[in-house]
């Protein structure tokens, strides 16, 4: 009765068949790899802040490039205070507000963006503090350059002067005539009153959309193997019903000339 499944058309079904449960099989322990690789990666983001807040400040200079392992360091740097930049549409324990950020120009030649502080409400550079005056020395977090439209960050344009949108060296080279470090700092404490910026975690360590996503395909890419599997069990379950009934002389007419033409197939096979 099964001899069916040795014609050429049950060949490429079942051919198809054990290609496509283990593609599905590897796709889907792949997606739920990654989200497992995002959930360590929030773990240990979360164990490197804490142990970020108790080390000693180093250099500026020692922790660039900023990568996963030296975001949320403590970084020193010192220079002179120039322009100063606001950044919108910051919220801060509920609150909407925005950021105080100040270029550090330091002995190098490069201005280093430094958060100085959050203040709520519609952004106003006559509220905003002016920076300190003459050499400064500061202490904070080093921040990855901001990539607008992502971890919350606005992507708008078209802002008035004076304001920013993404703290990163690319958009920052669009408002300023000089080079700025492809990285930022925000303040341990905030300055003139103005409450402290908290770290953000690193690119991709988070669990946010990306890695639900991860967890969302892995199922998707089982429920696939198991549809495979599905309707293999029906496209055989179906085919016996057909011999049976031919060999019992119930099958219609029309499908009778078809699995007389099946059994000369299986016979030729």
């Amino acid at each position: 009765m099964y001899r069916f499944l040795l014609t050429p058309r049950w060949w490429g079904i079942n051919v198809f068949v054990l290609l496509a449960i283990p593609f599905c099989v590897f796709m889907g322990s792949w997606q739920l790899g990654r989200f497992e690789s995002r959930v360590e990666d929030h773990r240990s983001a979360g164990e490197q802040a804490a142990e970020n807040k108790q080390e000693a400040a180093r250099p500026l200079a020692e922790l660039l490039p900023v990568d996963k392992a030296t975001v949320g360091r403590q970084v020193t740097a010192a220079g002179r205070y120039g322009e100063q930049l606001l950044v919108p549409d910051r919220e801060l324990d509920g609150k909407p507000g925005y950021y105080v950020l100040t270029l550090l120009h330091t002995d190098d030649g490069k201005a280093l963006p430094v958060v100085r502080g959050w203040l709520p409400g519609a952004p106003g550079r006559a509220e905003a503090p002016a920076a300190p005056r003459g050499e400064v020395t500061v202490t904070g977090a080093l921040q990855a350059s901001e990539v607008p439209g992502e971890n919350g960050v606005p992507s708008q344009g078209g802002l008035p002067t004076g304001q920013t949108a993404a703290i990163s060296a690319a958009s920052l080279v669009n408002l300023v005539s000089y080079d700025v470090y492809d990285a930022w700092v925000t303040l341990n404490k905030g300055d003139s009153g103005m409450k402290p910026v908290p770290v953000a975690a690193a690119n991709d360590t988070g669990l946010d959309l990306k890695a639900f996503q991860n967890l969302g395909y892995t199922g998707e890419w089982f429920v696939f193997a198991g549809f495979v599997v599905f309707m293999w069990f029906r496209l055989l379950r179906r085919e016996v019903e057909s011999v049976r009934d031919a060999e019992l002389g119930l099958a219609p007419e029309g499908e009778a000339d078809g699995v007389e033409g099946q059994q000369q197939e299986r016979a030729n096979a």
